[in-house]
């Protein structure tokens, strides 16, 4: 399982796993991570076009000069 993790505008961070042949968002914060239901990612995203998938998502919660980025890959 291919686990990213992504920093939304500063705000929180999403976690996307890669499961076989789809993705799953998890919310995090405090050591727990909840599942995203309304984040469906299609299954043909490339790992490299998820940070801009996620900013088309969350674009309402962004300001000026903030965006999406990648934290760390495990």
């Amino acid at each position: 399982m291919k686990t990213l993790k992504f920093d939304v505008y500063g705000r929180f961070t999403v976690e996307i796993r890669r499961e076989g042949d789809r993705w799953r968002a998890f919310r995090g914060g405090d050591g727990k991570w909840v599942p995203v239901p309304d984040l469906l990612i299609p299954p043909d995203i490339l790992e490299s076009e998820l940070p801009v998938y996620l900013d088309d998502f969350y674009h309402e919660l962004a300001r000026p000069g903030q965006e999406v980025r990648a934290v760390n890959q495990c």
